[in-house]
Formats: C-alpha cells, structure tokens, sequence
C-alpha cells in the first residue's frame, strides 16, 4: 500500500470514508489518473502535472484542485478560505458531498489541466 492510501485509511471517521467516497469518484471520472503522496497529503497528477488533493484539516476534507484559476463551473460551491488561487470543495460529512456538483467540476478541471497554475 502506497503511504497515499495509508494516509486515507488512518484518518478517523468520518473524514475516512469521506476521503474513500472522493477517491472512488475521482478515480472513476478522469482518465489516467494517479494517486501519489506529496507535500505530506494524497496528491492526483496527471501526466506527471498536478491535478487535484485531498486535505484532511481541523474538521473538514478539501479537494483542492490545482489550476483551479481556470475552473468555470460550480465556483460558488468553492471556497478559497484566504488563498490567492487555489479552491477547493469542502466537506464535513459524506451527507454534503453532491456527486453531480463533484463529476462536474473534476471534468472541468479536467479540461484545463494543461493550463498553467495561474493565469
């Protein structure tokens, strides 16, 4: 087991199988993915570019998605909680998580990856 993934498994619930929920969905919405870990979190690269995360912090779990600058759709279920370009959905329980909202905005993400970090 890759230290990602041991990272998802000890967390406490509920943020275990919020974390699991989200792993599942990214894994089955965008095409050759690939789970690593890196800066201490499980990090999504794509081509060997940074894609996506998953953050457990204080009571939440954030996917932060990393040329989130170029992202359309589904900002105002976005925070930005006091960074410059990043955003991420948030979530406290499993309950919060829309996966409609989620596939959408990963596809989005999805279709600007290529772009740089910022615009």
């Amino acid at each position: 087991m890759n230290p990602a993934e041991n990272y998802i498994l000890n967390q406490p619930e509920p943020y275990r199988s919020i974390l699991l929920h989200l792993q599942s969905v990214i894994e089955h919405t965008v095409p050759g993915i690939d789970l690593k870990f890196k800066y201490r979190i499980p990090f999504y690269y794509i081509e060997g570019r940074p894609f996506c995360y998953l953050n457990h912090t204080k009571d939440y779990i954030d996917v932060g998605f990393w040329n989130a600058a170029h992202l359309t759709i589904h900002l105002e279920h976005m925070t930005t909680a006091g960074r410059k370009v990043m955003r991420s959905l948030r979530y406290r329980s499993l309950e919060e998580i829309d996966d409609t909202i989620l596939t959408e905005v990963l596809q989005d993400a999805y279709q600007v990856r290529d772009k740089r970090f910022w615009k």
